[in-house]
């Protein structure tokens, strides 16, 4: 895996040179980034093992599942010509389980699922056809697999989503154990392996709008005495779990917080009641935010105002006991067994990490980082959390990082120019941990606002029902508060303000320089330009997401128009970058190409930058390097300032000079 390396800088100067923000040389090259990166997902514990799953860019995006032994070692269990990856969803996750040393593993090239013995080949054991299966547990008192199913083989409009039990070597047929609704999550088996619990949901409904959890007794044949336990309209129900003693736990936002409560048949209780999240939006399957170390103790997160907290709650005398770490952020995975825990944290100077976490102690244990290469202390920009006023009377979240580079300065009475990033989603949201691409803008004297904009997951129900009816306003209103108060406040310098997102954050930015003339440049990563072609094209999960988003098709088709870039093109002002993968299946490359052709014709500029092999979302090193560099570049170009080091030029179309100075 190799050891933990320093980002290589210059030697530091007693006097600091004097060149314009944007104009620093950085350590944080997109060279710098790409190399010993990895996402980190999926925590999955077997006897004394810890498993979890690791996206590399290095190796073209390629998932692989990997193990950590007792003593320390760690090794790949996914073969070189496997990519651990599900497309259920198309956002995938729950891709693997493992029980006794054995793995059971969606491929993402034939989408089969495969068994994997220790010391053996990976073996087929679904059919060869367009079957995708996630969220795999283990039934021990039938000795099956239970997963959930999506099927693209029917003659069925769009895929069939089912619960599924498979034989765990592939000789007998699967057996459908529930069907009829449009989507299943959360299979879980009780430890007596005489019940199974599930969520479920239909269209227009996502799972963090109306879920619904059942259980039912689970019979050698399939279910039977199949009952509703919690959820429907109003309601999100998240990560059923059963304790260790055998009762039901779940996540329940009908308090407007995501709390955790119990299922004393016929009743459910309360288990934690504060206001802060212990849920989370279901994007991919897998997730968990709360583990049973024992019957006694539950160890979770707990969100508050964009925070991450680890916590411990005693089942029988129900309080939240805060556990002492220097971390800030948590991704949505965690395991627990007797006197540990295992999450994937980080903090404002930490990097992503699988930590193990001795809770009789309090001694963490970093067991695998997201980068090997960290950034100098003295390079890091620590983000502030900013509230600030917005449209409606109501207060906005952000996190702002101010320009850091202990070699440079700006000449005086400059002020910096500003990045607002727009997360995806749009119920998603971003964290304070550290991620190097944000420092590779900061250290070059860049400031740099992430925006939790209403609609945004950890600030309640309420906050993420802001954006119903008004995605592409509430989210442009936010984004533009959120700058404008820096702006008066002195901070950055309201001329030079760019505004860059990926997916529905892509949609945002293009939203933003069609509705107002507030942002001077803008950089679309794979954004939707027209939603009327969205709605038809894009994949079943998310097929009526924009139903609740913007309004009912096709009674309320006028406001889809109204608020497709595609139908203002006229209106942008400002310069215009696009990114896309020529493979994305949720955000088609139509979408990027259409607002392109509409910029060209209308003589507007515009880049332009599509990439073979990818999927939404950029995985594969040399794409993510091209496209930090090629938004640098262009920001060079409209903006005005120098750039220290050589990079690959990005033809920008129509731009007659640079729009702006220092």
């Amino acid at each position: 895996m190799g050891g933990l390396t320093l980002i290589p800088m210059a030697t530091p100067q007693s006097t600091r040179q004097q060149s314009p923000y944007g104009s620093w040389r950085s350590p944080v090259t997109a060279d710098a980034i790409v190399a010993g990166v990895v996402g980190l997902s999926q925590i999955q514990l077997d006897g004394d093992d810890i498993y979890w799953v690791e996206g590399r860019p290095a190796e073209a995006g390629r998932n692989v599942i990997v193990r950590r032994r007792p003593d320390g070692s760690i090794s790949d269990v996914t073969p070189r010509e496997y990519n651990a990856r599900t497309r259920v969803h198309e956002y995938g996750g729950g891709a693997y389980l493992v029980r006794d040393g054995v793995v059971w593993f969606t491929n993402f090239k034939d989408q089969r699922l495969y068994r994997q013995d220790s010391g053996r080949a990976p073996v087929a054991i679904t059919p060869a056809q367009d079957i995708r299966h996630a969220d795999i547990v283990f039934d021990a008192r039938h000795q099956r697999l239970i997963a959930v199913r999506e099927d693209h083989t029917t003659d069925m409009p769009q895929a069939v989503n089912t619960i599924v039990s498979l034989d765990p070597i592939g000789k007998i047929p699967a057996k459908t154990l529930v069907q009829a609704n449009d989507f299943y999550s959360s299979p879980r088996v009780s430890p007596s392996g005489t019940h199974l619990s599930w969520l479920t949901w239909n269209h227009p409904n996502m799972p963090w709008d109306a879920t619904e959890l059942w259980v039912a007794d689970l019979t050698p044949d399939g279910l039977r005495a199949l009952r509703k336990v919690a959820g429907g309209e109003g309601e999100s129900i998240f990560q059923p779990t059963w304790s260790p003693d055998g009762m039901l736990y779940f996540v329940s936002d009908r308090s407007n917080w995501w709390n955790l409560y119990r299922w004393r048949g016929p009743t459910v209780e309360a288990v934690a009641e504060v206001t802060a999240e212990l849920g989370t939006a279901q994007w991919t399957f897998g997730m968990s935010t709360y583990a049973f170390e024992s019957e006694r103790r539950i160890v979770c997160q707990v969100r508050s105002q964009g925070v991450t907290r680890l916590a411990i709650i005693d089942p029988q005398a129900p309080r939240l006991k805060p556990v002492d770490m220097p971390f800030t952020a948590f991704s949505p995975y965690i395991q627990a067994r007797a006197g540990s825990a295992y999450v994937i944290a980080g903090s404002p100077t930490d990097p992503m990490a699988v930590v193990a976490v001795n809770l009789e102690t309090g001694r963490v244990d970093v067991l695998r980082r997201s980068a090997e290469r960290v950034v100098d202390p003295t390079y890091i920009s620590v983000p502030e959390a900013i509230e600030f006023p917005t449209e409606g009377d109501v207060t906005a979240h952000a996190f702002f990082y101010p320009p850091v580079n202990p070699e440079f300065t700006a000449p005086a009475g400059e002020l910096p120019p500003l990045i607002v990033y727009v997360h995806g989603g749009p119920t998603s949201a971003v964290s304070n941990a550290l991620d190097i691409s944000d420092q590779f803008w900061t250290t070059r004297g860049f400031a740099y606002l992430v925006v939790n904009y209403g609609g945004s997951t950890g600030f309640g129900r309420e906050y993420r029902q802001r954006l119903n009816g008004l995605w592409g306003v509430v989210d442009v209103d936010d984004s533009v508060n959120g700058a404008r108060y820096l702006i008066e406040h002195g901070r950055v310098d309201g001329n030079r303000v760019a505004i860059t997102g990926g997916s529905a954050g892509g949609y945002t930015v293009l939203r933003a320089l069609t509705s107002t003339d507030f942002f001077k440049a803008g950089a679309s990563h794979f954004g939707i330009s027209d939603l009327e072609v969205f709605h038809s094209d894009t994949h079943k999960f998310e097929s009526m997401y924009d139903q609740s988003l913007l309004g009912r098709w096709p009674e309320d088709r006028e406001i889809y128009r109204e608020r497709s870039a595609i139908h203002s093109v006229d209106r942008i002002t400002a310069p215009v970058i696009l990114f896309q993968g020529l493979e994305d299946k949720i955000v088609p490359p139509n979408q990027a190409e259409l607002i392109v052709a509409a910029l060209r014709k209308k003589g507007l500029p515009v880049a332009y930058l599509p990439f073979e092999g990818e999927q939404h979302g950029f995985r594969i090193a040399k794409n993510i390097k091209r496209s930090l560099e090629g938004e640098l570049y262009f920001y060079s170009k409209v903006f005005g300032f120098p750039l220290p080091d050589p990079i690959e030029p990005v033809p920008i179309e129509n731009l007659k000079q640079p729009a702006g100075t220092t």
